[in-house]
């Protein structure tokens, strides 16, 4: 079974990007998590800048899906964002979160977050990002699928 993620990558207006410490444990990350269950990729990055962020986005394009099968199967979703309201702040989730310039990332960021700023700088590819669909499915529910 393969566990979903998704992230924001956040640019400012003096193109640095947000990044947050994360409580855990020492290391600064793009904001994202978990995808819940009946949640969209594109829904559950929007909801991950809230909650570490408390800034309200809206999802403008698909960077990439990221797949890791080491210790865990992963499948994660990276998205670029812009903001479109609220407050910078810490929350239960981050201790920090700041813009970065790219040159100046803390050395504590995770790789494979750096490899996926690097890869939102890259021009976009030409595919759709997501589309909810409201055509009955003839395929049984994702629930049974997993």
């Amino acid at each position: 079974m393969f566990t979903l993620g998704a992230f924001a990558i956040i640019w400012d207006a003096e193109r640095r990007v947000l990044l947050c410490h994360r409580r855990d444990f020492d290391a600064w990350n793009l904001p994202g998590g978990g995808v819940e269950s009946g949640e969209l990729p594109t829904e559950a990055a929007i909801r991950e800048v809230r909650e570490e962020t408390g800034l309200e986005a809206v999802i403008e394009r698909l960077v990439g899906v990221y797949g890791k099968t080491d210790n865990h199967n992963e499948l994660v979703f990276a998205f670029t964002c812009r903001v479109i309201g609220g407050e910078l702040h810490t929350t239960e989730e981050s201790s920090a979160c700041e813009y970065f310039d790219l040159a100046h990332l803390p050395p504590t960021t995770l790789p494979k977050h750096v490899e996926r700023i690097h890869d939102a700088l890259e021009p976009p590819a030409q595919i759709p990002v997501f589309r909810r669909q409201t055509a009955p499915s003839l395929r049984p529910p994702a629930s049974t699928l997993r």
